[in-house]
């Protein structure tokens, strides 16, 4: 299994997180999204993922697969145990709202294609780019703080007491949340089980700071 990510990605770090999870082993894939104009847009890596974006996930068999959210939902249905998602329908769908809240509604506004639009084509200011970062992000877990604040189904964890897809989200978009020093006093729910993760060695060995294309 060959992973192809990039350290600071929050998807890749997604993809980690459920792969340390299962207790899978992989070879990593270094594709430097900034270095020499970004080389996800090499020809060879495009072929992986035409998107142009990490990760992209090799499997044994040589089936590639792009998308975190689908990889690791490929991961849960190929590989069952431990489970990411609960058994029952209703508890299913809790979980992937939160982790769509994260990684439909949060991410793709501060994502680094975005960030850079917005200043070289067009002509933010670094001071302006980190304002709408911070906007769409402090907005975005504010409102996943409500989703979880109170509600019977949360747990040490974002539902019960075994990590899910949803918190497998949540974490990587706190840690890029805290890179940009968002406001996060009003998520204590949400910081909480961000250090219930990263207690776990699958969540901290997969931290950004951790991987070996950090350095």
């Amino acid at each position: 299994m060959k992973l192809y990510g990039y350290f600071r990605s929050s998807a890749a770090y997604r993809t980690r997180i459920a792969l340390n999870l299962k207790g899978l082993a992989w070879d990593p894939t270094y594709i430097h999204l900034t270095r020499d104009g970004g080389e996800q847009f090499k020809p060879d890596y495009l072929k992986l993922n035409p998107q142009a974006l990490v990760p992209a996930l090799e499997d044994d068999d040589g089936t590639v697969l792009t998308q975190s959210m689908a990889i690791v939902e490929y991961l849960d249905e190929t590989r069952p145990e431990p489970p990411l998602l609960p058994k029952s329908p209703a508890e299913r769908a809790r979980v992937r709202a939160i982790a769509q809240a994260v990684a439909c509604d949060i991410h793709p506004l501060n994502n680094l294609r975005v960030l850079r639009f917005l200043t070289k084509d067009l002509g933010l200011s670094e001071d302006d780019k980190n304002r709408w970062y911070k906007h769409w992000v402090e907005t975005g877990l504010d409102a996943v703080e409500k989703l979880l604040a109170g509600h019977p189904a949360t747990g040490r964890f974002c539902h019960g007491e075994t990590p899910t897809l949803a918190d497998i989200c949540l974490v990587p978009q706190v840690a890029n949340a805290r890179r940009f020093d968002c406001d996060l006093s009003n998520c204590p729910t949400v910081v909480a089980i961000e250090q219930a993760c990263l207690e776990m060695p699958a969540f901290s060995s997969a931290a950004p700071e951790n991987q070996p294309d950090a350095a």
